[in-house]
This record gives C-alpha cells, sequence and structure tokens, in this order.
C-alpha cells in the first residue's frame, strides 16, 4: 500500500524546505494568491534537489484574500489566467531542470471547481492544451475528478485530514463552524483511517466513502512541520509507503 502526500508551498510560510523533506508533492503557488517569481525558484529548486513531484498551484488573481474569494469570471478567463500561472511554473522549472507534473488549483478556484462544471472545463482545457500528460489534484468525488477524467487527463483524488466534511464530501467552508480540526491526535488518527479505510466521518457522523489517493498536509498551521513528522513516522509504522503516483488502493 502506498499513497501520495502534497503540501501547498511558496505561500510564505516559512516551512517550504523542511516539508519538501517530508511530502513526495508539492503545490507550488504561482504569484496570484500568494509567493512569486522568487519563492517559485526556491521552492522549485528544492524539490528538484529533494526528487519531489513538482506541481503548480493556480488561484484566482485575489492576493487580497488569499485566493478565497468566490469569483464570477467567464470560462475563458479562467483559462487564460490557469494557463498563465502554469506558463510562469514551467518556465523556472525547465531552467532549474525539472517539469511540471501535476495542477492543484487553490482556494476558490478549486472550491467552485469542485461543483460548478463550466469552472472545471476551464481548469481542464488549460491544463490539457499545456501538456496532456499533465495530472489533475482535485478533491475525492468531485465534479473536478469527472471533468478531468472526461477531458483525457490523469485525477488523482484528494483528501484532507483537518477539514470538516459535509455528507456530501464537499468540504465545510472556512467560515462555517467545524471547517478546521486542530487537535493533532484526531487528525492522525483519521489520516490513517482515510487511507486504510477509504471513508471519512462528515460533521453530521455520516460516514462518507472517499477515494484518498493523495492527501493534503497544510504548511501554514503553527505546528506544521511537527505534525507532518508525526504522519511520516505513523504511515513508515504502517507500512504504508509515501510516493509521487501512490494510492492508498495500490
Amino acid at each position: 500500500m502506498s499513497i501520495d502526500l502534497n503540501a501547498d508551498l511558496g505561500e510564505g510560510c516559512g516551512a517550504d524546505e523542511a516539508l519538501l523533506d517530508l511530502v513526495s508533492s508539492a503545490n507550488i503557488a504561482c504569484g496570484w494568491h500568494a509567493g512569486g517569481a522568487n519563492a517559485m525558484r526556491e521552492c522549485v529548486r528544492w524539490a528538484v534537489r529533494k526528487g519531489v513531484s513538482i506541481g503548480a498551484h493556480p488561484s484566482f488573481n485575489d492576493p487580497e484574500n488569499f485566493g478565497r474569494k468566490e469569483m464570477n469570471l467567464p470560462p475563458d478567463e479562467i483559462y487564460a489566467g490557469v494557463l498563465y500561472q502554469l506558463g510562469a511554473l514551467s518556465a523556472i522549472a525547465q531552467a532549474e531542470g525539472g517539469r511540471i507534473a501535476h495542477v492543484k488549483p487553490h482556494g476558490a478556484l478549486y472550491n467552485q471547481a469542485a461543483r460548478d462544471p463550466q469552472v472545471a472545463d476551464a481548469i481542464v482545457s488549460a491544463v490539457h492544451d499545456f501538456d496532456p500528460s499533465v495530472a489533475v489534484f482535485a478533491l475525492a468525488g468531485s465534479g473536478l475528478v469527472t471533468a478531468a477524467r472526461n477531458g483525457g487527463l490523469v485525477a488523482v483524488e484528494e483528501v484532507f485530514a483537518d477539514r470538516g466534511y459535509r455528507p456530501d464530501g464537499s468540504l465545510v467552508p472556512r467560515s462555517e463552524p467545524g471547517a478546521l480540526l486542530d487537535d493533532d491526535d484526531v487528525v492522525l488518527a483519521r489520516t490513517l483511517a482515510m487511507i486504510r479505510e477509504q471513508r471519512v466521518q462528515a460533521i453530521d457522523g455520516q460516514w462518507v466513502p472517499i477515494n484518498a489517493q493523495t492527501v493534503c498536509l497544510h504548511g501554514d498551521g503553527p505546528h506544521a512541520i511537527a505534525f507532518a513528522k508525526r504522519i511520516r513516522a505513523a504511515l513508515d509504522e504502517a507500512g504504508i509507503e509515501v510516493r509521487a503516483g501512490g494510492t492508498a488502493a495500490g
């Protein structure tokens, strides 16, 4: 059994290099919600050096709200924005001897793509036209998973051990109670259960089936590194290999 661990990097949280020793995939901010050219270059260099899979983390052009404000944009504008951000990171990756292997939308773009087919299709079209061999990381069971596969791309289904789930498999919005779990012991146990049992308990107590192929480790918490080390140690003890492209069903 194996699993991919990913982290959102290049967002100014100060733990990027250390997290890259613990994850197998890196989602690097492309400057529209956080980061910028220098941060992108640093993260790419570290990822190449440590053998971590490089991913783009595009967003709405919304640094004021860290990319978490929903926007009603035409599909063509979403397409162009995603393609623009992929191009920027790709140029840096190429110069540093790496390449983009996956794309994971950020924040509001990610959540809107999970439920809005037009947003999902715009993202998928941009990724496909950029490079059809690039995978899409998407909320497990969401519309973006469906859109990516319908568009001929590989979809990697993502789960969040520290986020609250609704009974329909969507995430509880950050503005609502129960959105974030802050008990490390609970989150650790939940991570292992999601990988082994392929299900998660929603905020109303129902069990929701999920296809956990990659687990997101948030790098912006106060104990991000310590918690990431605990998860790696627990996975090692359980005999679960951490590798890019890993899947709990493998």
